[in-house]
């Protein structure tokens, strides 16, 4: 695999992910927010099954990985925007997921935590991991032109 090409898969999975995180907080949380509370619980912890699935890990874990394994690959600044990458995807979207979404959502489906309580909390860290994939995608970005 060419280091372009490598390069091109990393700034795709991190545009698929910002993609991911702003469209929840921008469209499906408001769209949420305005229904019945009952069914927006029962609509989120649906969506919380059902995104459980190959795509999103292929996109969620291979962010930071690809960023990572790019930065190994490249030479001179190209490598530090590509290290740069990784961290900030590490760091604002798999750990704030693992440590505040990912929790939230266990505590939604056992019931323990009402829609209400949820959506605003959940909606501002969801929206922290979009602007920290945006600024990833931008430091991918700034690697490739270095390439």
């Amino acid at each position: 695999m060419t280091m372009l090409l490598l390069a091109l898969i990393t700034l795709v999975l991190h545009g698929a992910l910002t993609g991911l995180f702003y469209t929840f907080s921008m469209s499906v949380m408001p769209g949420l927010n305005a229904t019945d509370p009952a069914q927006a619980e029962a609509a989120m912890r649906s969506i919380n099954r059902k995104i459980l699935n190959p795509w999103l890990y292929l996109v969620f874990l291979g962010s930071p990985l690809a960023a990572l394994v790019a930065g190994f690959l490249a030479d001179g600044r190209a490598a530090l925007w590509f290290f740069a990458a990784a961290g900030v995807s590490f760091a604002g979207s798999f750990l704030v997921t693992v440590a505040v979404n990912v929790p939230m959502n266990n505590a939604l489906d056992a019931g323990t935590m009402p829609f209400k309580d949820y959506s605003p909390r959940w909606t501002a860290f969801n929206t922290l991991r979009a602007v920290a994939s945006a600024v990833a995608l931008v430091l991918v970005g700034l690697g490739l032109t270095e390439l």
